[in-house]
């Protein structure tokens, strides 16, 4: 049964009507749309959404369920879910519940029922803006009027709304028979990886290619991260603006060069800033399952995963780094490395889940510049 009237006004102005699912209330945050046709637990629970309300491109959400082991974090991230229907009755082996009872469960917003093809359009059109959605407030004016005087992203440090409150070893690999894209390999290394709000597969990937994990926040200093003694360095993605994460900036500038190191998203991003880089905002980010990638190095492309909003400046890259990937939709600097030192990227997520395995060889070439 459809839920109560719910809105989703945008900062333009424009209004969409629908039908509330998952909890109730009030909800602000940047929209932004994702291509991916599968994931959608996935993309709720990947911190890297964190002060966003999602809007998901493929029809039909909620057919397969929810179940534990496809989290990315330990709960919804979103500040709120926009679709265009919703399944009810989901089938599928692994299912243990329903996407309604979860959402209602973290008390995330959700709306279906609206065009969700004319929404993507605008967003692509006028780029991501600032939304309100709510079953509380149903007048088109006080609406627009949220949104139009709610916190922007760019500027705001949202990576201290996502980080773990403390250190922590992670030590799973992958557990599922099903899933053999990374084969398994001893545990030689030992890894710390800087959490900005990382999502579970890449500590699985990591631990898959032979390395002992140890999770710091993304706020620890640089002697935190020696004081553990690492083979080498992992940068995790996370949410918003590189920008204002000075004490991350910071720490990478004075760690770099020193252990090998690998970054992923804001990971790269802040590597970029580390080393004499610019970012700058995009119109409406690359997000989906489905964006192709060209690796200079191997002149093969790669269809990924990608969740960002912000990109390295390609012409503003210091003389010591080089691109090694480029988006072949935008022409945007999706990879790059160091000349000398034992240092690489990449803005999307070789991790997948969900989404293609083709660029999973990167946890590997890590594990090799460790050795």
């Amino acid at each position: 049964m459809a839920g109560p009237m719910a809105k989703l006004a945008l900062e333009d102005g424009t209004v969409y009507t629908g039908r509330s699912f998952g909890a109730r209330g009030e909800t602000f945050g940047e929209v932004v749309f994702n291509t991916s046709m599968t994931g959608y637990q996935e993309v709720l629970t990947d911190p890297s959404y964190k002060g966003q309300i999602v809007a998901m491109t493929y029809p039909h959400i909620g057919n397969y369920g929810i179940n534990a082991d496809d989290r990315e974090s330990l709960r919804p991230q979103v500040e709120g879910f926009v679709i265009r229907e919703l399944s009810r009755l989901p089938s599928n082996f692994r299912s243990q519940g329903q996407l309604d009872a979860y959402l209602k469960e973290h008390n995330v917003l959700g709306l279906e029922g609206i065009d969700t093809r004319a929404l993507v359009r605008r967003l692509r059109v006028r780029g991501s803006m600032n939304g309100v959605l709510s079953t509380r407030d149903l007048d088109n004016a006080s609406l627009v009027h949220k949104a139009r005087h709610s916190p922007h992203i760019v500027g705001r440090d949202l990576v201290r709304e996502v980080v773990p409150p403390r250190p922590f070893v992670w030590n799973e690999g992958f557990t599922h028979p099903f899933v053999t894209y990374l084969p398994p390999r001893p545990a030689n290394h030992h890894v710390v990886a800087l959490d900005f709000g990382m999502k579970h597969n890449i500590l699985r990937c990591l631990v898959q290619v032979g390395c002992k994990v140890t999770v710091l926040p993304g706020t620890a200093t640089a002697d935190d991260v020696l004081a553990h003694r690492p083979d080498g360095i992992f940068l995790s993605n996370g949410p918003g603006d590189p920008a204002p994460l000075s004490y991350a900036i910071e720490t990478i500038h004075r760690l770099a060069g020193k252990k090998p190191m690998f970054g992923i998203c804001l990971g790269h991003q802040l590597i970029g800033l580390a080393l004499g880089g610019r970012t700058f905002k995009l119109k409406f980010g690359h997000r989906g399952a489905n964006q192709p990638v060209l690796n200079h190095c191997t002149n093969k492309v790669e269809i990924t995963t990608q969740n960002h909003g912000f990109a390295v400046s390609i012409d503003d890259l210091p003389p010591a780094l080089e691109p090694t990937h480029i988006n072949l939709n935008d022409r945007t600097l999706e990879g790059m490395r160091h000349k000398r030192w034992p240092l690489f990227s990449v803005q999307y997520h070789p991790e997948a889940s969900a989404g293609p395995h083709d660029s999973s060889y990167l946890f590997e070439e890590f594990r090799k510049l460790m050795g």
